[in-house]
């Protein structure tokens, strides 16, 4: 299983944050984009623009961060971060 943990950080701290798991071994690359819109969807906020480069940052250090401009609707926070959750 899979667990991606989103926050949401404004001003320095978090002010929302939630948690979508993927019954899945492995991610697979080309299902990013809906594991993010889901895991948006389930905070009630606007889901990215999730370029390559995102998705390179992502598997290479296992989090990712979106700023306001990677939204088309306006957003009231200053990042959102997300970050792989490992089961031990």
């Amino acid at each position: 299983m899979i667990k991606f943990w989103g926050k949401c950080i404004k001003n320095h701290r978090i002010v929302k944050h939630g948690t979508y798991a993927v019954n899945v071994d492995k991610i697979d690359w080309s299902m990013f984009y809906g594991y993010m819109s889901e895991l948006f969807r389930s905070l009630d906020l606007p889901t990215p623009i999730v370029l390559k480069a995102h998705i390179f940052d992502f598997a290479k250090f296992n989090f990712v961060k979106f700023v306001p401009s990677d939204f088309v609707e306006p957003v009231e926070f200053d990042s959102f971060l997300v970050e792989l959750v490992k089961d031990d």
